[in-house]
């Protein structure tokens, strides 16, 4: 999935075939990031890849507008494969990381 011009929010999953059919695969995480970072930073360019490294882990490195990458996210869960709310938590946490970088 790639940005459109109204959310200025680039995602790519690497991988997205590994992720859980009912997930709502990397459609459903890059729709989740594009709504975190509209209510979290609007009017504000990310740019986030996501890798699968499995049906239950996922890493993820972001890029802010003024081309700051952050230190890799990891996120995973040891007892179930990933799903949608997931993908979701991961999601949120990372527009909530990028507004964490801003205000330091």
């Amino acid at each position: 999935m790639n940005a459109s011009s109204k959310s200025m929010v680039e995602c790519r999953v690497v991988g997205g075939d590994k992720l859980p059919a009912d997930s709502g695969g990397s459609e459903a995480f890059c729709a989740a990031f594009e709504r975190a970072a509209a209510a979290q930073l609007p009017n504000t360019r990310l740019k986030v890849e996501v890798q699968v490294r499995g049906p239950s882990m996922l890493t993820a490195t972001l890029t802010t507008a003024d081309g700051k990458t952050l230190p890799e996210q990891t996120f995973s869960i040891s007892d179930r494969a990933l799903t949608k709310g997931s993908l979701e938590r991961f999601a949120n946490g990372l527009v909530g990381e990028v507004a964490r970088a801003a205000s330091r």
